[in-house]
């Protein structure tokens, strides 16, 4: 079973280095964009510069850096999904010499009274997905572990946040009813598809992970609630407080 799968005893059939070469040393700290159009707004309006490629069968994934306030930061547009953004945090990392990750994206809330207009900062995240468990020991959930450094830094700008437990999925279309009372008992207050996954390749690789993310849809009234999600997806406030934490870290 996949709770069984963690093996940190032996070592993979292959390597990076054998995809991509010797790890490159460009870059320390990255930017997981998850935006079309958010990548598209630093694309434009900043000077950026390729400095590697992520390859897959279904096309190339450039790795760009760019100054933002005399700070060198790298960035990329990710996949969604666990295993694929996680992957990405992987390989860029090979690519660029990254040991330091922003992930910020979209959720959904399964507590609209008190995730309205905040900022989300997972303290942990419930593993419904298949990555983690390649990379972590099995268990209901994972520690974010760097969530008090981005609680710190939200409060510093005085902007709107909260904590709590998040429940990340690779199913989006089987967050069943009892499946989101079963995850609302116990204290989880967003649902989204990425960050179980990639904490544990942060933690197994020993890079770190600062992840906040927004609210859009609500999975927890009787009717489901779509209106918000563009918004949480594009909005660029997300952009320019990933920002800010980039510059502290």
């Amino acid at each position: 079973m996949i709770i069984d799968s963690f093996d940190n005893k032996t070592k993979p059939a292959m390597s990076l280095k054998d995809f991509y070469g010797d790890k490159k040393e460009i870059i320390e700290i990255c930017l997981i964009i998850f935006s079309k159009e958010i990548y598209k707004y630093i694309l434009k309006n900043y000077e950026c510069t390729v400095i590697g490629t992520i390859t897959a069968c279904n096309g190339e994934y450039p790795i760009y850096k760019f100054n933002y306030e005399g700070k060198i930061f790298g960035f990329y547009l990710t996949m969604t999904g666990s295993t694929l953004a996680s992957q990405f945090v992987i390989e860029s990392s090979w690519i660029t010499g990254a040991s330091k990750f922003v992930m910020f994206g979209s959720s959904g809330s399964l507590n609209k009274e008190i995730t309205t207009n905040k900022y989300i900062i997972p303290t942990e995240a419930y593993r419904d997905e298949g990555m983690s468990y390649h990379y972590a020991p099995a268990s209901d959930y994972i520690k974010i572990k760097n969530h008090s450094i981005i609680k710190k830094i939200l409060d510093e700008l005085h902007l709107p946040n909260i904590e709590g437990r998040i429940w990340t999925t690779d199913a989006f279309l089987r967050e069943t009813k009892g499946q989101i009372n079963k995850r609302k008992k116990e204290g989880c207050i967003a649902v989204e598809m990425e960050i179980a996954g990639v904490e544990s390749v942060c933690d197994f690789h020993n890079l770190e992970l600062y992840c906040f993310i927004v609210t859009g849809d609500i999975l927890s009234e009787k009717k489901y609630e779509l209106e918000g999600l563009h918004n949480a997806n594009h909005s660029l406030d997300k952009l320019f407080v990933a920002l800010e934490i980039a510059k502290r870290l």
